[in-house]
């Protein structure tokens, strides 16, 4: 299958796309630097030039592919507070990729988080792969791909949980977690820290995308998802080891200061099961845990 990747140089793109050439596939990867275009080359793929913003440009894209795995999202704007703008940005690209698979039978696999679970009003329990928000910033986006089902492309969604660990995560939720402690001088968490996050090791994450795109049923949502919940305060313990600060409570008040643009997820309770998308991709994680990751010492050791 000749794939269409967007995001295929970053953090999770560094896993997929070997992923899928080991598998028997040809990638197509989005570049919109020389230095993306080279980390795409190094990985095996060919190299498309081009912005996520041009919505043309995708459609062109997906429409010379046989199926697309969209990863890219403007994480910079998120963490610089443009959140809204970067969700609007990633609705515009997938309505683009959708327009130009409708009526195919193409597969088209999208991203999305666990944590946008928490808008789903589904209480504590765990969230399932059934369960789905409304609308909102990156929802849309969402629910956008899955409604795909009904215009003629296998459209499936992986949500990936907060935290997707491996050595290849330079940029991620944990590395910022790592940064701000160094910073602040102790490793923090919110209230009593029993807020549990969902993980999965980086390998793991990149073969559900493969199966995902290979024999996903059309609007189907899948987690990525390896570990449950992991209680916030372990892993605040684990990145305190690994830095040599203390663990502290921070009060949700003095969260946003604390966390900076983490401050308005590290409080959240995410508990999000994997049960279907183990049954139905016939997937089961075999890598480290999260807090097995964080204790071998290759975060700390990049810093």
């Amino acid at each position: 299958m000749r794939v269409f990747v967007t995001g295929g140089s970053g953090h999770i793109g560094s896993a997929v796309i070997p992923e899928l050439i080991a598998a028997g596939h040809e990638v197509v990867g989005l570049a919109r630097s020389e230095r993306s275009a080279a980390r795409l080359e190094q990985a095996g793929a060919t190299v498309r030039h081009g912005e996520l913003a041009d919505v043309d440009g995708l459609r062109a894209a997906a429409t010379a592919a046989d199926g697309v795995v969209h990863l890219a999202f403007d994480h910079e704007a998120m963490r610089s507070g443009e959140f809204t703008a970067a969700a609007a940005g990633e609705l515009a690209a997938v309505e683009a990729i959708g327009e130009a698979l409708a009526g195919s039978g193409k597969p088209f696999v999208a991203t999305s988080g666990t944590l946008m679970l928490t808008h789903a009003g589904i209480g504590d329990r765990d969230g399932t792969e059934r369960d789905a928000a409304p609308g909102g910033p990156r929802v849309d986006a969402e629910n956008h791909v899955a409604g795909l089902r009904d215009h003629g492309v296998r459209s499936a969604i992986v949500r990936l949980p907060p935290i997707t660990h491996s050595t290849l995560d330079a940029h991620g939720f944990a590395p910022t977690l790592i940064a701000i402690a160094r910073d602040r001088g102790v490793a923090g968490y919110v209230g009593d820290g029993s807020n549990r996050w969902p993980s999965v090791h980086t390998l793991d994450a990149a073969r559900v995308y493969r199966l995902a795109l290979e024999s996903a049923p059309a609007g189907t949502r899948l987690h990525a998802v390896a570990e449950e919940g992991v209680p916030f305060r372990d892993i605040a313990a684990a990145i305190g080891r690994g830095v040599g600060v203390p663990t502290e409570s921070i009060a949700p008040a003095d969260a946003a200061a604390h966390f900076a643009f983490l401050g308005a997820f590290v409080g959240l309770d995410n508990p999000t099961s994997s049960a279907l998308t183990r049954d139905w991709l016939d997937w089961e994680p075999t890598q480290p845990t999260l807090i097995a990751d964080l204790d071998d010492g290759h975060y700390f050791a990049a810093a």
